[in-house]
């Protein structure tokens, strides 16, 4: 059994980069270091007082300490790990990618009134989640030993689950629809003949490469993920 130390060192560089930068925001706000409304997405502090970095940081408040709090820790890394592991193995430039057009996805949906939502760090783990979901759609999930499932099933049935406890229905939403439609523009449309229109662009591998994380891919030959996606799946184990 390896060491909690030896574990962290072993994550794939973007789903530990962005567990450990939620887990430093939580703990810095329970220490009292900062208030929430400082990093929080507000429009008109954006557009009139021109605080951009509200656009990033709440994506890394999932809230106070509390079970929630631990099971969307979990959740990324379960499965924001299975997938930059799995499926995105060897192309950390285009995990980074998926990632970069849910945030954009969930910003642009929280432009919406009815939508607007000031932290969208729930949404976007939601929307790892269900892309999880879609590549592993096969694999046998148990929820705390009383129900099992399809992984395919997984996003709904969290999101039963979060209602049942009391959290809000919107943020999982949210991450459902990001998720779904970055899923539908990768794998289903050029499954059903269409044109992949959102493949990683340059820059993007260069930023990776730049950083010096992730194997080395090849940015101008993305293999195709519409081959054999409905005949994935391995069990897990969900809360036991």
């Amino acid at each position: 059994m390896s060491s909690p130390a030896e574990f962290y060192s072993s994550l794939p560089p973007i789903s530990k980069t962005y567990g450990t930068l939620c887990l430093f925001f939580t703990t810095a706000y329970q220490f009292g270091l900062y208030h929430p409304k400082y990093i929080a997405l507000i429009y008109e502090r954006v557009f009139l007082h021109f605080e951009v970095w509200r656009l990033i940081t709440n994506f890394f408040f999932l809230g106070q300490f509390s079970i929630n709090f631990g099971i969307r820790l979990l959740m990324i890394a379960r499965y924001g790990v299975q997938l930059e592991n799995g499926p995105f193995q060897r192309r950390t430039a285009d995990f980074l990618w998926m990632m970069i057009f849910g945030a954009f996805t969930l910003l642009a949906l929280s432009v919406i009134p009815w939508f607007r939502s000031p932290f969208l760090g729930v949404s976007l783990v939601f929307m790892l989640l269900y892309v999880w979901s879609r590549e592993f759609p096969n694999a046998n999930i148990n929820i705390y030993g009383l129900v099992s499932l399809k992984a395919f099933y997984l996003p709904w049935a969290m999101l039963a689950l979060d209602v049942i406890f009391g959290s809000k229905l919107l943020p999982d939403l949210l991450g459902i629809v990001a998720g779904h439609l970055y899923y539908f523009l990768t794998v289903l449309h050029p499954l059903a003949g269409g044109k992949n229109i959102l493949k990683t662009p340059m820059w993007v591998h260069k930023l990776v490469a730049r950083w010096g994380i992730g194997a080395p891919t090849n940015s101008h030959a993305q293999p195709d993920r519409t081959q054999g996606v409905t005949f994935r799946g391995r069990s897990y184990r969900l809360g036991g």
